[in-house]
Parts: C-alpha cells; structure tokens; sequence
C-alpha cells in the first residue's frame, strides 16, 4: 500500500511540473514605490524610504490565500487500510505574515477505510464481536470512519528566497499546527440479514495471499458498515454526538503557480491523535492493547486563490531579494553621492581626459594640453610675444621672434608715405576652419589686436578681404567669412562700421580673411548683398 502511495505521488508531481513550468515565466516583484499596496500604519516608514531616511521599505499589504483539496486519506492503525476511497477533501485560508512563515486555517473530512486480510481472535473486550456471539472466532474486521479535524497552522516557506533568479514557479514548504479531531467509526461485521458473517470458508493470515483473501472478503460482505465500533463512550468528550480528541499535525506541499492570483498545490500530512480506536480495533488475540495509538494521513492535490485588491500576491511568493538585486544593477530609488572627479592642477580639465599638468592659471585646451596661439612651440602662459608671424619664427625662450625685417624700411616701394597702410602696420590675418563660419577663441584674439591697432588710427579705414571664386558655394563663404570679422569687430570690439570696406570673391585660399590698411584715397562699400543667399553660413 505504501509503495502504491508513493508511486501515486510522484506521477503527480512530474504532471504538475510539466505544466507548472510551462506556462509560469519568472519576473519583477513589486515596485516598493508604490504607495497604494501600502497599508496606512505603515504609510510613515513608506515616506521615510521614499524620502531616503529610511532603508528599508514598508512590508507591503498582500493578498490572502483560500485553497480547496480533494485526495485520499488513510489512516495508520491495527488494520491495514484501503487506498483509494471517498469523498476526503479540505478546504483552507491562508495568511502571510512575512515573506517566510504564514498561518492556515484548515478543515478537513475523510471516511478512510480498511480491510484486515490477517483475521485476529475476538475477544470479550471487542463490543462488535462480542455481541454478535464471535468470541473465540478468528474474525476479518472492515471498518470505515468518519474523520474530522479543524486545525491552525504555521507555514514555513523553503524555497522563495532566491540569490540567483529573481522568481520562482513552484513553493516548497512545511507547516505543523494543532487543532481538534472528531470521528465516528463503523465496523461492517453482518450481512444483509443482520446475520453475523461466517468466516469459516475465509484462509486469511498469508502475506503472499492477502489479495486473494481480501477478494474473497469482499465478495462475502456488503458495504453497510452497520455496527458502530468499539468507542470510548461517555469517558471522552463528543463534539456532534462524535469522539472529540485534540490533535497535532505535520506536512509538507509543493505548490505550482499556474498564474499571479491560482497555483496548484500538492500536499502530504500527518495527523496524530492520542487513541487507538480510529479503526475500531485496540485488543490484541491475548486480550491485551495494541502497541501504538492511530493517527491518519491526508495526500491531497489542491487548487489555491488569492483574494484582495491593491495587494501583492501572497508574501510567501516573493523573493524579498528581488529589489535589492535590482537596485544594485539599475538604480533607481538608491542615492547616489555626487562624483568627485579630481583635477590635480586646477586647469578645469578631470585628471582622468588631462593630457598635461600645467601651472595654475596656465589657459589649456579641452585636453587640458596649454595652448600656444601662434604656433611658435611657446605655451601661451611662457609667451612674451602672443602673436608672432611666422616669417618671425623661430623664437627664443619667451616666445619673441626675430623678424628679417624689423623696421618700415622692408616695405619702402610698396607702401605710400602716410597711407593707413603704413600708420596700421601689417595686420594679421584670420583663419577658420574649413567650411566653418564661427570664429575661433583664437581668431578673436586676433581681432582683438587689430581692433586696438584700429582705434589707434581713428582716420584709416580696414580693407576686410575674403577669398573663393571656383564655384557659387566658396564665393558665399567667401562673403560669410567677410561678413563675419566685420561684423565681430563692429559688435565686440566697439569699432564703427564705416571703418571697413567689405571685399570678397578674390582669388585665394577660401578659409582666410585678410585684413589691410585701405591706400590713400581707396573707398568701397562697408556691407554688399550675399551673392547667393540660399547658400548662407548661420
């Protein structure tokens, strides 16, 4: 019978796994933020957690669980007991008080049955027996109880406290409580006629033959179970004209969550009540008690809800892990410090992207690299001579160059006596980068010493010339660029705009803009049309 028993147990659970599996996928938990799963009591810890002066978050309010059973229960007696009989079911609710140990509630009912293909001596103290004048007789006794118990319980979860996987699908776990047993056995020990049934044709006793014995019994017996068995009487307490004895219980369940709210549940307990009479059978043939007292078990497969709105499902099918994994990999509610990212030399540039350590308040370039403006292998914070030509170059140690030709007589035939040419001096020209419209921090250095030179000759005008003539696209950024130095020296520098002459469109390299003292007499307009508009640099 055992072995039918456990055979009968793991067919289920690989059918319940094979769909549990199937249809369940892991996820997320629940959204500690939520507000509206959390009960109001616990609402201030809630606002401390969200306020970040808190740790941990609120348990939040979660769902209870009503479960319905059906299986086969059997109890473990003097009589070898039947497997499959009917109807044994359970009905239970269930309460999560953390994400380990909830409590249950359960009921359950049970009319087990046995069959003993053994045959004993009745004896005097065997009522049923007894009064049907078998004393001294080897009798087969087939019983059938009435079982009912109601019990609390504490649930232990096993298995929802995951390091590795955020979920799981099935719910291992152990409870024991105790509760209260009433039950009411019957011993099927007369025929139709209310004869005792004769035995004497029955060859029972032989362990290799009791399936036959057994057949033989049932064919001789009706299924009437019309004499109430040996009981206790009026020295036990009855609950509904039943026995009453208070009883413990133990057992485990596996359960396969089929969706968030229904999960199938397979269960195994035992039940143990201090009395030998649940089937009916206490005396040994010498007229002695039998050695251990009865108790029963219940297999049952079980279908399981959970009821309750703005809840989460029952604590016992969460992993309480589950946010603080999260948490550590996507961090969303967690408060993270500032990042201090260190700048050993102070030039603005994170020690982690600085190409150079350089002096404090040495000006550098997005690499932290010190600039060097005109180029002469000079740092700016060295150069005595920010801007040197390069038919200056090279230069000594404080970035002076030395020119070929220091003095005005260099451009004697070249320059009229007097012109703005000569007052100015050679004025610098402006680069930009290729197909670039916008000033650099370095060309607006430039203009910056031409606009000084400019407001030291306050007669001479500024010839601006751009250059580009191959096709319509240089000719405009030839205007652009034009357009550009003058009206930067008009609207940074303060100089007035009739100050410049405006030319473009020469022959030339298209990414400069040359500047130069207007010649005794020379005139031209300080702004001109863009030659082709729809090809404007902004």
């Amino acid at each position: 019978m055992l072995s039918k028993k456990f055979i009968f147990l793991a067919c289920l659970v690989c059918l319940i796994s094979t769909v549990s599996f199937g249809q369940v996928t892991t996820g997320g938990s629940y959204d500690p933020a939520d507000s509206s799963v959390i009960p109001a009591k616990r609402m201030p810890q809630h606002t401390e957690f969200l306020n970040g002066t808190n740790n941990f978050p609120a348990k939040p309010r979660n769902q209870w669980e009503i479960g319905v059973k059906y299986g086969v229960m059997q109890i473990a007696g003097d009589i070898p007991s039947t497997f499959f009989t009917a109807p044994n079911f359970g009905v239970h609710i269930r309460k999560a008080f953390g994400y380990v140990f909830s409590m249950r509630l359960e009921y359950i009912y049970g009319e087990p049955k046995g069959l003993d293909w053994r045959g004993r001596t009745a004896t005097a103290q065997n009522t049923p027996y007894a009064d049907a004048g078998q004393v001294g007789q080897t009798v087969y006794t087939a019983y059938r109880s009435r079982v009912q118990d109601l019990s609390l319980q504490g649930v232990v979860t096993l298995n929802n406290i995951r390091f590795h996987k955020s979920k799981t699908g099935m719910n291992l776990y152990l409870f024991g409580g105790i509760g209260g047993t009433i039950y009411d056995t019957r011993i099927n020990a007369r025929d139709g006629n209310f004869d005792p049934y004769n035995y004497g044709t029955i060859n029972g006793g032989v362990y290799e033959d009791r399936k036959d014995t057994r057949d033989q019994l049932k064919d001789m017996m009706d299924d009437t179970y019309e004499t109430r068995a040996e009981n206790h009487g009026t020295t036990r307490p009855k609950l509904f004209q039943d026995t009453f004895k208070p009883s413990g219980n133990i057992g485990m369940g596996m359960a396969f969550k089929l969706s968030n709210r229904i999960n199938l549940a397979l269960e195994d307990r035992w039940t143990v009540v201090k009395d030998d009479l649940l089937d009916g059978t206490r005396w040994e043939d010498a007229g002695v008690l039998t050695r251990d007292y009865d108790s029963y078990n219940f297999l049952s497969l079980g279908l399981n809800y959970n009821l309750g709105a703005k809840a989460v499902e029952p604590l016992y099918w969460l992993n309480p892990l589950d946010y603080a994994y999260s948490e550590i990999r996507n961090p969303r509610l967690m408060r993270l410090p500032k990042p201090v990212l260190p700048d050993a030399d102070g030039d603005g540039v994170t020690d982690q992207f600085d190409m150079e350590q350089t002096p404090a308040g040495a000006p550098v370039d997005s690499h932290g690299v010190s600039r060097d403006t005109d180029g002469d292998g000079v740092p700016d914070y060295k150069d005595k001579e920010l801007i040197t030509p390069t038919t200056c170059q090279p230069v000594d140690a404080d970035g002076v160059g030395k020119c070929p030709c220091p003095d005005q007589s260099c451009f004697d035939g070249y320059i009229k006596k007097g012109a703005c040419a000569e007052e100015l001096g050679g004025l610098p020209s402006v680069s930009f980068k290729s197909g670039s419209n916008s000033l650099s921090d370095d060309a607006k250095a430039v203009l910056a010493t031409v606009a000084a030179k400019i407001r030291n000759t306050p007669t001479c005008k500024v010839v601006v010339i751009g250059y580009g003539t191959s096709n319509k696209k240089e000719q405009q950024l030839s205007w652009d660029h034009v357009n550009t130095v003058i009206t930067h020296l008009v609207e940074k520098e303060g100089i007035s705009a009739d100050r410049f002459i405006f030319q473009y469109g020469q022959e030339g390299p298209n990414d400069t803009v040359d500047l130069r003292g207007a010649d005794a007499g020379e005139e031209g307009p300080n702004q001109v049309a863009p030659p082709h508009p729809n090809l404007r640099k902004k």
